[in-house]
């Protein structure tokens, strides 16, 4: 493995990066897909059972609706006046009013849908019939009289009790005969895989489960004279798993009789209804045995389904039957599959968009740091005008900018250590070259100024003479002066130093002299400036000779701005000499400061003027910058610290400035 680590190392980093993203990719995907796949999981489980859980809320709304049709007919002959009188009249032996019963019958069978099935029968008060209809696949039949319908549990309830009753029952076989419904009734059982071994009801096969409502017919004075029955009965037939199907959205529905398929839309494998086949045994322990709903995985007929199953209740409360719901597993796992496949795909468009997104914005990362590598050679080779671009502002866009600062940094300390060594060795020569001429250059001044002075008023010629000699000697004397000055910048006497009041004193002065007569003096001073630790006759030296300069640079008149603030960064304090001149030449800027360079004609100016300015700035350990633009004017920048480093002062001065 740390072979396999320093061998990466060695790699490109824009190798790396794309590896890095792309391995980031693959593992989070990794990881995550047992996490997706538990989460997939349990989303479907949980959609499985708010599925079955839905299409069981809307069966029950289907099958009670119907229960609560049947139940409302049955009041509603039960009520019915004619009904009640025709059945008084009957009981006489008046067969005018048996028509009017019957024809009351045909009307409530005669208003139904085309197609649904329904038996209506009307009993005297000891349960036997006294006539009834039955509609059957579009016709209309008549039940059988005088049979003893008391022998279903829930008429002699409701003879017994006054009292009218709706539910699913159980029909024995020879009760539904006398309505001729007992061969549609019959359904022979047939094998099913996983069933029980023995039914749970033994008139399984033979008997019916009906939807029934039971009415009584009741007298003004409320003498109980009968009953109207009405059923619907489910063997064979499919008009309400039908239904549930097409308009409550439910993929297959059941109605057993105990635990046989009676009325169904779940398919045996040649395709037909499963009619006469039998619940599981898993189920069948649950719901008919244990009463308890049912809701899971189930195995019905010869597939496996989501499912949910509820006992049906007669009106005792014995159960009878079952209402199921399911949907097929095989559509879930599909969608399991689906799902899996989508995600699959997603995780190799996520890897394949990682590699796209990596390999730009690695190159995007690595390029910076490689351009600065080459740039880094160039320096090393001597090239100091070598920059990086900056992209942007984040981390490497800080790094190429400081990169950038440091390069010049380096040059102008380069520049400055150059400039150092120069003006040290000139200083050293001036030192020596001033001593030597200065004694000489005395001598031939004194001696002149007698001669002249000796010479008759007469002889002009030789006057003349004498005074060039002096005036030549004198300036030789000065610029040997300034040699000296020069050669001498190695003693700063510091003192608590007030640059507002000094440049003041020097705007005052300079006010009074014929170089600055054309020249408006501005004084932008800070008020809250501090004092500095500073050496104040050099620091005047310094700005007369910006000044001078300033005004030198403005023949025809202008302005000269002398400004102090607080700063570039706490501790220090800056000066601006700015005048409104002709301006500085691009090629003469960085010659600037270098001793006994001048732009000035010959007998004009030494060129030590602002090397010396330079020399006392550096000992002051500020900065000196300048710019300028050519016809527009020069601006020269003195930055100060506010106090000196301890190896600057004296001892002697430590003690004063304390």
């Amino acid at each position: 493995m740390q072979r396999l680590l320093a061998r990466l190392v060695g790699w490109q980093l824009r190798y790396l990066l794309v590896i890095g993203f792309v391995l980031t990719t693959a593992i989070t995907i990794a990881v995550g897909t047992p996490f997706t796949y538990s989460v997939i999981n349990s989303y479907l489980k949980t959609a499985e059972d708010e599925r079955v859980g839905r299409d069981m809320n809307l069966a029950n709304a289907f099958y009670d609706l119907k229960l609560k049709d049947i139940s409302a007919t049955a009041g509603r002959l039960a009520w019915a006046r004619d009904v009640r009188q025709s059945l008084i009249a009957t009981r006489q032996g008046n067969r005018l009013a048996l028509q009017i019963l019957e024809e009351a019958i045909d009307n409530e069978i005669g208003n139904l849908p085309f197609g649904t099935q329904r038996f209506i029968v009307v009993t005297d008060a000891q349960g036997f019939s006294i006539t009834g209809g039955v509609a059957t696949k579009g016709k209309l039949e008549r039940a059988a009289p005088e049979m003893d319908w008391s022998r279903l549990p829930i008429v002699h309830t409701v003879l017994t009790t006054h009292r009218a009753q709706a539910a699913t029952e159980i029909i024995p076989a020879d009760i539904l005969s006398w309505v001729g419904l007992d061969k549609q009734a019959e359904i022979p059982l047939k094998y099913t895989e996983k069933a029980a071994p023995e039914p749970f009801d033994p008139r399984e096969g033979t008997a019916g489960l009906a939807l029934v409502g039971v009415a009584p017919v009741v007298t003004e004075g409320g003498e109980v004279i009968g009953s109207v029955l009405v059923g619907h009965l489910f063997n064979n037939d499919f008009t309400l798993v039908d239904r549930i199907k097409e308009v409550a959205g439910v993929d297959t529905s059941t109605i057993f009789l105990g635990d046989q398929r009676v009325s169904t839309n779940v398919l045996d494998e040649t395709g037909n209804r499963a009619i006469g086949t039998r619940l599981a045994q898993d189920v069948y322990d649950v719901v008919l045995i244990k009463g308890q709903e049912f809701t899971g995985l189930a195995y019905v007929v010869n597939q496996w389904y989501i499912t949910r199953y509820q006992p049906l209740r007669d009106h005792q409360g014995q159960i009878v039957g079952i209402l199921y719901v399911g949907a097929k597993q095989a559509s879930f796992l599909r969608l399991v599959d689906t799902l899996r496949r989508q995600f699959l795909l997603i995780a190799a468009a996520s890897v394949l968009l990682a590699i796209l997104i990596a390999v730009p914005l690695a190159w995007s990362i690595s390029r910076p740091l490689t351009d600065l590598a080459r740039a880094t050679r160039q320096v090393a080779e001597g090239n100091w005008s070598v920059r990086v671009p900056v992209y942007g502002h984040g981390e490497l866009g800080l790094l190429a900018e400081s990169f950038n600062i440091m390069v010049e940094t380096l040059r102008d300390t380069r520049d400055q250590l150059v400039q150092k060594e120069k003006l040290a060795s000139v200083g050293q020569l001036a030192a020596g070259v001033a001593h030597e001429i200065n004694n000489p250059l005395g001598t031939v001044l004194l001696y002149a100024d007698i001669l002249r002075k000796e010479t008759p008023e007469d002889n002009l010629q030789q006057r003349q003479d004498l005074e060039m000699i002096v005036r030549e000697a004198t300036r030789c004397k000065t610029i040997v002066t300034d040699l000296l000055n020069f050669s001498r910048q190695n003693e700063v006497l510091a003192q608590e130093t007030d640059l507002n009041a000094l440049l003041a004193d020097l705007v005052e002065e300079a006010s009074r002299q014929e170089l600055f007569s054309k020249v408006r003096l501005v004084k932008e001073l800070e008020p809250n400036l501090p004092k500095i630790q500073a050496d104040p006759f050099q620091l005047r030296q310094v700005f007369t000779n910006l000044m001078n300069n300033a005004a030198e640079a403005m023949p025809d008149g202008g302005q000269l701005t002398l400004r102090t603030k607080k700063g570039p960064t706490p501790g220090f304090v800056t000066v601006e000499v700015q005048d409104t001149g002709i301006g500085i030449p691009e090629e003469n800027m960085k010659k600037l400061f270098t001793p006994f360079f001048t732009t000035k004609p010959i007998g004009k100016g030494t060129g030590l003027g602002l090397a010396i300015i330079y020399g006392i700035v550096k000992m002051h350990q500020g900065q000196i910058g300048v710019q300028s633009e050519v016809g527009k004017g020069t601006t020269f920048t003195v930055t100060l610290r506010e106090k000196l480093p301890a190896q600057i002062l004296k001892p002697e001065q430590e003690g004063l400035l304390q």
